[in-house]
């Protein structure tokens, strides 16, 4: 049997540069490997713990899909779907919360960074402000994984816990009732690049500094002019090193346009060129994916017929699967 890979797609926020060579294009290069089968979920009921805004969550959705679908996930051979349209997903998640230890989930990284921000602001109650869905974020993950019997699970390296925590869980099952579930292994890939952002740190939304994905060709470019550079004069050499100008272009560029990009920079281009030559490469690949990005995004319906072809598609495992759980608890028809 094909190993099946599953992917959790976060459903807050607009993707940016770094998303997409950190998850999104690594995610779906992946996915075109003949030998595994791949399924990929916007985790929209995970966006309710952060985001309480609901139209941002609506509108995250489509935002996220649109870019995923336009970057060119295949939803024909793979299963894309949302995750609200699985009903088995939440069911399970209920059956896995019984068989969840209290102190698993006291010591989730979220909850304990929580009870620390309320430690650090001197409030006694350490519980103030903290809801249960971020307390029972990892089981919700788990019946996310579990519910496909996923065997790998890409994550970053802050995710591994939660990884971990699915494990225990199915463990825990698998010895109380019978040996249903596979234990998922983590997906990690160390070449992964991480992006810096406009002013050196790695790009991310908290700081401000991202690129977004699909701006226009006039925007793009106003935002790249923003990179912060030295003071190095036209004529002068420049380092790669510590250059986030030279690791987003390396981040596109083809070997040999990286090598003479590199040699422009030690030739002394002037920064204003460089971001020029940057624009023009970030704009050549982009373009395509804009195009179908807006298009997608002005025909929402079609996204939703994409979405409603993978729930069927995963249907078909989840709820054999969650039939087969339900009666190894004694959920069963009467006869």
């Amino acid at each position: 049997m094909k190993q099946r890979i599953l992917t959790g797609v976060t459903t807050t926020g607009t993707p940016h540069l770094g998303n997409y060579v950190g998850a999104i294009r690594p995610a779906i290069l992946a996915s075109q490997n003949s030998e595994v089968d791949s399924f990929f979920f916007l985790a929209n009921y995970h966006g309710l713990i952060k985001c309480k805004d609901p139209e941002l969550i609506h509108q995250s959705i489509l935002s996220v899909a649109a870019t995923w679908l336009a970057a060119g996930l295949d939803y024909e051979k793979v299963t894309f779907y949302r995750q609200s349209d699985i009903i088995e997903v939440p069911e399970l998640n209920w059956i896995l919360t019984t068989c969840c230890a209290k102190g698993l989930m006291n010591r989730a990284h979220a909850y304990k960074a929580a009870v620390q921000e309320n430690l650090d602001k001197g409030i006694n109650d350490v519980d103030h402000g903290i809801e249960m869905g971020l307390y029972c974020y990892p089981v919700l993950m788990a019946a996310d994984i579990l519910a496909f019997n996923a065997n790998l699970v890409p994550v970053g390296k802050d995710q591994i816990q939660h990884l971990e925590m699915a494990r225990d869980i199915a463990a825990r099952f698998n010895h109380r009732y019978q040996p249903i579930f596979n234990l998922p292994e983590v997906l990690i890939d160390e070449d992964t690049p991480l992006l810096s952002g406009l002013d050196g740190r790695k790009m991310s939304k908290s700081y401000g500094n991202t690129i977004p994905l699909f701006e226009n060709e006039k925007k793009l470019r106003k935002i790249i002019m923003k990179i912060v550079t030295n003071s190095l004069e036209p004529g002068e050499p420049k380092a790669t090193d510590d250059s986030s100008l030279y690791e987003i272009y390396a981040a596109f560029a083809t070997e040999d346009e990286r090598k003479a990009f590199e040699n422009a920079l030690k030739d002394g281009i002037a920064w204003g060129e460089a971001k020029q030559v940057l624009f023009q490469k970030l704009n050549d690949v982009l373009a395509p994916m804009r195009e179908k990005y807006e298009y997608l995004i002005a025909y929402p319906n079609e996204i939703e017929e994409i979405l409603q072809y993978g729930a069927q598609k995963a249907r078909k495992v989840t709820a054999p699967l969650l039939q087969e759980i339900k009666s190894a608890v004694g959920i069963r028809i009467l006869k």
